[in-house]
């Protein structure tokens, strides 16, 4: 018994316990009974092991070529944007009536290109954040209508009434299935937002009460197609910390971006200072974001009608700068098309000048001036040559010359009608300018007032320029510098192939009646 139950008769092997004929007699029948069932306990795991069904073997390595192709669709699937369906969808849509209606070919391809891009505006198509065909339905209606309306005049010009009759009932089942092609273009996208498909990294910046309001409701909504990531703030103590994680301050959002993957910028309220605002958006790493603002004033309804909103937040978008891209290759196209017809155009007016020049001042006819371009690059300037500096260094550093007495006639009349400038051709031709543009400046001038004036190095995100948006608002000559720099900007977040001929025309009319021009 001993055995058994005290400790110091643990070591004695099991099978005396049951089998000494002296202890076996007196032990209790439950202590053998244990024993006995502990025994046997492997034979009995045997037993049921050989009596359970066999387990199907499952290679885990054949079900990884099936996920990673459910991977690659779903990657594939979020790669695709509304701008290239919608547009497609659209165009398609305006051609169908063709299969039952009568062949009017030339007219409704014409037709479809029309409303196409009247549909776009012109640019990337860009789904709402709000999600509704009955809000956009004025529009596109307006849209369709001045299409068809574009068309019809122009086969009435060329073809019999009749035939614009028939464009008409054709035109009218292509806008009424433009309706409906949106309807259910909108509702797929609306799904793929719902389920995660269709999404957009966002960081949020601010974290106020509307910052926080905004992250209540697109946790809550999903179809509005934004997923927080984060959110910066400078305060200390912020509400949307209860909403989401705080990913650094202000100074941190290149980071941010980089780290989340955003592509997606929502500006709300919070602490950070308006300015150090304006440049962290601007900077590389945000430079192809989506920018979304909450107005400042947001309670109030806009005039424009462009507004969307989240939830009953309204939503400004931003438009990027167009720095690169398809943007630039058109201005360089335009830029060489009529620097090559104002250079062939212009051959007397160069030719005369450069004999004027060469009657008054002597050898020398064109003046050559170290300039700054686009991201701080040092180009030589182009001039016909109206006076003659004393050296290298008042070309460089001296600011005004327009009342110096070594101005002769010939180049006070150069500088005030800007036929000097005209060399400046050859510059655009070559690449070191563009027509519209930023007026370059010289290298100290550039140093000095970029420390001195808000926003004046931003001048030098895009290509300098013959002529530009301060110059024709009567910023010429010895002007302020600090509204240069802001007309500068402007243009550069504005810019437009549009823009640039208004420049264009609007400089003709500064070299005709102004009469008081001081150059540098």
């Amino acid at each position: 018994m001993t055995g058994v139950l005290e400790p110091t008769a643990a070591g004695v092997p099991p099978k005396f316990l049951a089998g000494d004929p002296k202890i076996g007699g007196s032990a209790p029948d439950n202590v053998r009974f244990l024993d006995s069932r502990r025994v046997q306990a492997p034979s009995l795991r045997a037993n049921n092991d050989a009596a359970r069904p066999p387990v199907l073997d499952v290679d885990t390595n054949a079900l990884r070529p099936a996920a990673d192709h459910e991977r690659v669709a779903v990657r594939l699937l979020s790669s695709i944007r509304a701008w290239m369906v919608v547009p497609v969808v659209d165009f398609a849509i305006v051609m169908a009536p063709l299969a039952w209606r009568p062949p009017q070919i030339n007219a409704m391809v014409m037709l479809a290109v029309l409303a196409t891009l009247l549909l776009t505006g012109g640019g990337r198509y860009i789904s709402r954040l709000h999600l509704s065909v009955l809000d956009e339905l004025p529009s596109i209606v307006t849209r369709l209508l001045t299409a068809v309306a574009a068309v019809s005049a122009a086969i009435l010009y060329v073809h019999e009434k009749s035939e614009v009759l028939t464009f008409l009932e054709t035109a009218c089942q292509a806008v009424a299935l433009v309706i409906i092609g949106r309807v259910i273009t909108t509702r797929l996208i609306a799904l793929g937002r719902r389920s995660g498909v269709s999404k957009h990294h966002t960081v949020l910046i601010g974290g106020g009460p509307v910052a926080t309001e905004l992250a209540r409701i697109l946790a809550q909504h999903t179809e509005y197609g934004l997923k927080l990531d984060g959110f910066i703030d400078d305060g200390d103590h912020i509400p949307a910390e209860a909403y989401l994680p705080r990913l650094g301050r202000l100074a941190d959002l290149d980071r941010a971006m980089v780290t989340t993957g955003a592509d997606t910028l929502l500006v709300a309220d919070g602490n950070f200072e308006e300015r150090a605002l304006t440049d962290v958006v601007r900077t590389v790493a945000c430079q192809n974001a989506e920018l979304l603002v909450v107005p400042r004033m947001h309670h109030f309804h806009t005039l424009t009608g462009t507004a969307d909103h989240i939830g009953s937040i309204p939503i400004m978008r931003v438009r990027n700068p167009n720095l690169h891209g398809p943007a630039t290759l058109i201005k360089r196209a335009f830029d060489i098309a009529v620097a090559v017809m104002a250079l062939l155009i212009l051959s007397p007016v160069l030719i005369g000048t450069a004999l004027a020049v060469r009657i008054e001042g002597g050898p020398g006819i064109i003046f050559r001036q170290v300039r700054v371009g686009r991201d701080g690059k040092h180009f030589e300037l182009l001039k016909f040559r109206s006076m003659r500096p004393a050296n290298e260094l008042e070309s460089q550093t001296k600011w005004c010359v327009a009342a110096d007495n070594r101005v002769g006639p010939v180049g006070r009349f150069l500088r005030c009608t800007s036929i000097d400038e005209l060399p400046q051709l050859w510059n655009i031709f070559r690449g070191d300018m563009t027509l519209v543009g930023p007026r370059p400046e010289r290298p100290h001038f550039v140093e000095q007032f970029s420390t001195e004036f808000d926003r004046y190095a931003h001048r030098h995100r895009v290509q300098v320029g013959l002529t530009g948006f301060a110059q024709v608002s009567g910023l010429r000559g010895d002007t302020s510098i600090a509204d240069r720099a802001r007309y500068d900007n402007f243009y550069i977040e504005n810019w437009s192939l549009w823009l640039d001929i208004k420049i264009i025309l609007r400089t003709f009319r500064e070299v005709f009646f102004y009469r008081e021009r001081s150059a540098k």
